[in-house]
């Protein structure tokens, strides 16, 4: 499968967000196998080597693969960024990264964003990655990081964004501002599933509430990244690639925010748009 792109992102990716050890190992195998050419993880997540592996033994080419990683707040100091770069890319078994984000605003303020910013262009200026980006960024922090950043694009802010967390201050913004998003957690850790109203629309589309979810987030614009243990989950969650969804369909989603969010770290998070 070709990777569609919005921009200079994929439209869809496999998420590893506690997926670790076999357990990663079997998802990334399975996907590959399934199609799947775009590939997120994190320095957080404990898991890039063990992606980088089964990368490695699937025999695709490089240049159809495409892989986004995450610093991680202990390294975002100047002296740690760089370093820390070159290790995830060779525990991913790569030249270079294809994307790069900063995965959360600020550790509690204790390194400027206007260092770990500029580290991370430079990391991309060194060649360590193709492209850079940030994730759980607000409006606030996105105005930051541009003005910071100059003329290094943002490639994406990754963010939490499913039916009951719709994010539209943010996603706003980010439309006014020509900056793509990355909807993570669109299936809402699973609670999709059990939505009358997504049922409802899935049934009208002979599809499933997951893969209307889905194809709710990428019809804004927004790319996805979802993640599974199970190949019928990850063939299926690939189907919504090809479901599109009428404006009605759209309007009856759009009541279903409630401002739910899940992902929410009391030590990480920052004051929410």
């Amino acid at each position: 499968m070709t990777t569609e792109l919005f921009g200079s992102v994929p439209k869809f990716g496999l998420g590893t967000f506690r997926l670790k050890d076999q357990v990663v190992m079997d998802s990334v195998r399975m996907a590959l196998d399934l199609g799947y050419r775009a590939f997120d993880t994190a320095q957080g997540y404990g898991n890039e080597a063990e992606i980088g592996r089964v990368l490695a033994e699937s025999g695709v080419p490089r240049s159809e693969l495409f892989i986004t990683t995450k610093i991680m707040p202990p390294n975002y100091s100047k002296a740690r960024l760089v370093d820390s770069l070159c290790e995830s890319v060779e525990k991913l078994g790569i030249d270079a990264a294809d994307l790069t984000l900063i995965h959360w605003p600020a550790p509690q303020g204790e390194v400027a964003p206007e260092e770990y910013l500029t580290a991370l262009a430079e990391a991309r200026q060194q060649g360590l990655t193709r492209q850079i980006g940030v994730s759980n960024f607000t409006i606030e922090g996105l105005k930051q990081a541009r003005a910071i950043l100059g003329d290094v694009p943002i490639a994406t802010n990754q963010v939490e964004i499913h039916p009951y967390l719709q994010n539209r201050a943010l996603v706003q913004f980010a439309r006014e501002e020509n900056i793509h998003l990355t909807s993570y957690m669109t299936l809402a850790v699973g609670k999709v599933m059990g939505d009358a109203v997504l049922n409802d629309i899935a049934e009208r589309h002979g599809a499933t509430a997951a893969q209307v979810a889905l194809a709710w987030a990428m019809q804004q614009g927004h790319s996805v990244i979802p993640s599974s243990t199970r190949r019928e989950n990850l063939e299926s969650n690939l189907k919504a690639l090809g479901l599109k969804l009428t404006d009605e369909d759209m309007a009856r989603i759009a009541p279903l925010d409630r401002g739910e969010r899940l992902a929410n770290p009391p030590h990480l998070a920052p004051e929410w748009d």
